[in-house]
């Protein structure tokens, strides 16, 4: 073994060292919610659920689920007299769902005494829950159950193959759809996700049915018997592999359904005409009521009314634009191109295999254009690859997948396009893959460009303490040239806890809100609403405002100590009991600095009694090098070499440095604030706020006070 190998591996277990020991001797952690077993409910019952996590639930006392119709209730194991409080990462929560409560995925939290947790997820269903017992893993133990049902279990054990038995009659259809992967995008700490495949087998073993992917990594699968007998559905994962967390939902039904909706894009506020996608369906053209159907602005999840009942969840795409079809004609070149409008959405399928449709559109030069095709993101099979040519079938700008905030999305998006004369131009799309049928739907935007921006939130929690305050940071995607400076709000702050907003400057990326609980407010999780506003110059000299919102994100990890996030539905503020740090103090809350010149601020943390873990004190959200929130003005860092920012064992003071460059721009009172980080494990950390601090950078000639 070489010196330079020995010298790798002598610093790696260091750095491994230090990692545990900051995870091992920090006292406290919000939850982190791992799995919830069984993972679905039937509406109309009440069913008890377990909650794993990584850290302590004990103390819980709310579950928050999103939307209607939908309530928890912690049931805590009893302690005897005089028992301390265990720590527990397993908890049972007893769900409601009513009989009105809408099918579907719902987000959950749980209120904690250490602070709100990470988010899960319930499918609520329409069907019986049947949940896996311990001994199905062969055909012989294989589980019974009735059509229609839904199967839960979890793929918890190498090369584990659970099993489950049913009868069918010879003519029956019967509907498979697996959730298991795509509820596995929220869990933070998870890294590998399960891939299941389900495998239909007769009496004898013999396959007659199976599949893999088709909703992403989840299964979807219809078949008709042939003959009356006994059957096995199996599920595994197919590379065989396993997590005590890869909870799975399989609704097995034999009756309609619906896995898509033709047109996708659908009007809001007024009736329409829809035709449903999917199998077994005794009816498949339905008059929609906007008093019954609610479609909002966007990509959602709505069930369409079938009769007497709902539909399952389907996925649309709602909009105040004029909507127009494709038509039956012929559209796969040029010249059958179908005549498409300018600021429309424009629905169309690509039905068959290798189909490819032309749209043309009349433009003028200087027009600006964006083309957005929403098919994937509303659960279309369609991975869309869009072109746009010129009438001689020359490309001029092309899409395949597109970053939308934090996430890449397999539709296709084309901003902010120029037009390079006046003319006819073609919208050319495809599947990657060259696939299609009914259920390769898609929707096309062409509109007018004009400049704006997107904003999201690191993260989708803030946690305080009373005394204490947090920080969440909003970064900027500006589009189609918008430049401007952008003013952040919040709606919903608790009683008891400041809310200061500050600003995302128009040389920037970063805002960002420091929250600050009271010492006497009371604990409890709010979910708060976070927006921007920016003034926009009109080309004819009048002023509009935007308003957009914030969307917040979950961070996880990722392989190899990687932080990844995904989008949740809102940001919740949580104010639990005392923890690790009682306190951040800084000795200003206003700082002044010239270019080429510095400036300190004193900070001093108290601690817990008997806490004397790792502080790592900083001005930026930053992890692995990658910084996600830095609200400093431009030509304005930290000075690592001239501050004091790691507090070791008992330590409670230190310092941060602040220097300008000399290019540094001129600012007044900019809100930024130090962190005080106390690791969790390698990517997560629970992350204490000062009170917010204002930086202003003086003209560079200007004399200032207590700046060197």
């Amino acid at each position: 073994m070489t010196k330079m190998r020995l010298a790798f591996l002598s610093l790696l277990s260091l750095i491994i060292c230090v990692i545990c020991n900051a995870s091992a001797n920090a006292q406290q952690s919000y939850p982190m919610i791992m799995s919830l077993d069984p993972v679905a409910i039937q509406v109309g019952t009440t069913t008890d659920h377990v909650v794993k996590s990584r850290y302590d639930l004990w103390g819980t006392t709310d579950v928050f689920i999103s939307g209607e119709g939908v309530s928890a209730e912690v049931i805590h194991p009893e302690l005897k007299d005089g028992e301390d409080p265990p720590s527990i990462t397993s908890l049972t929560i007893r769900v409601t769902a009513s009989a009105s409560a809408q099918p579907g995925v719902r987000d959950f939290r749980l209120a904690t005494p250490r602070g709100v947790s990470t988010v899960g997820q319930v499918v609520i269903v329409r069907d019986k829950v049947v949940h896996e017992s311990q001994a199905n893993d062969t055909r012989e133990t294989a589980q019974p159950f009735e059509l229609p049902s839904v199967i839960c279990g979890a793929i918890e054990k190498a090369e584990d193959v659970d099993y489950f038995k049913f009868n069918a009659t010879a003519g029956t259809k019967v509907t498979f759809h697996v959730r298991c992967m795509r509820l596995q995008n929220r869990i933070h700490d998870l890294q590998t996700h399960a891939d299941p495949m389900i495998t239909i087998r007769n009496a004898t073993g013999s396959t007659i049915a199976a599949n893999d992917n088709y909703f992403a990594g989840d299964c979807y699968l219809v078949h008709t018997f042939q003959q009356t007998g006994e059957f096995y559905l199996e599920i595994r994962d197919v590379r065989y592999k396993s997590n005590a967390y890869w909870e799975y939902s399989v609704e097995v039904v034999d009756r309609d359904f619906v896995t898509n909706v033709f047109p996708l894009a659908l009007p809001i506020n007024r009736a329409t005409t829809v035709e449903l996608i999917g199998s077994d369906l005794a009816e498949n053209i339905i008059n929609l009521d906007p008093k019954y159907t609610r479609v909002k602005q966007g990509s959602q999840s709505v069930s369409i009314p079938m009769g007497a009942q709902l539909s399952n969840p389907v996925s649309v795409y709602g909009t105040y634009l004029p909507i127009t079809f494709e038509s039956a004609a012929d559209n796969n070149s040029v010249e059958s191109a179908q005549e498409v409008a300018v600021n429309t959405v424009h629905n169309g399928c690509l039905e068959k295999e290798a189909d490819v449709d032309y749209f043309a559109f009349q433009a003028s030069k200087g027009d600006k254009l964006t083309i957005d095709v929403i098919a994937r993101r509303c659960g279309s099979m369609a991975d869309t690859y869009l072109r746009i040519v010129n009438a001689e079938g020359t490309q001029l700008n092309s899409s395949d997948d597109f970053t939308r905030g934090k996430r890449n999305y397999f539709d296709s998006k084309i901003e902010n396009w120029t037009v390079p004369a006046d003319g006819t131009y073609y919208i050319q799309l495809h599947d990657r893959h060259l696939r299609g049928g009914a259920e390769y739907v898609y929707a096309i935007r062409l509109s007018y460009d004009a400049p704006t921006f997107e904003l999201s939130l690191d993260t989708d929690k803030t946690q305080t303490t009373p005394g204490t305050g947090g920080v969440v940071f909003c970064r900027v995607t500006r589009k189609s040239g918008f430049a401007g400076e952008i003013h952040l709000h919040v709606d919903g702050v608790p009683e008891g806890v400041t809310a200061t907003a500050s600003r995302i400057l128009a040389s920037g990326n970063d805002g960002c809100v420091v929250f600050k609980a009271s010492p006497d407010v009371a604990k409890g999780i709010h979910n708060v609403r976070i927006y921007g506003t920016a003034e926009l110059e009109l080309p004819n000299g009048d002023k509009q405002l935007l308003t957009v919102e914030a969307a917040p994100y979950q961070e996880t990890y990722m392989p190899g100590g990687g932080r990844s996030h995904f989008p949740v539905d809102v940001h919740t503020v949580s104010i639990a009991d005392p923890s690790d740090l009682l306190a951040v103090t800084v000795s200003t809350s206003e700082v002044t600095i010239t270019p080429g010149g510095e400036a300190e601020i004193d900070v001093e943390v108290t601690r817990k009694e008997g806490f004397a873990t790792n502080v790592s004190l900083d001005v930026i959200f930053q992890h692995l090098n990658t910084v996600y929130g830095n609200s400093l003005p431009k030509g304005v860092k930290m000075d690592g070499n001239k501050s004091k920012i790691l507090l070791t064992g008992d330590l409670a003071k230190g310092k941060i440095t602040l220097v300008a460059d000399e290019s540094a721009e001129a600012v007044d009172r900019q809100l930024f604030c130090v962190m005080a980080n106390v690791s969790l494990n390698f990517v997560m950390k629970a992350t204490y706020a000062s009170d917010p601090i204002f930086i202003t950078v003086a003209p560079k000639n200007e004399t200032v006070d207590g700046a060197k």
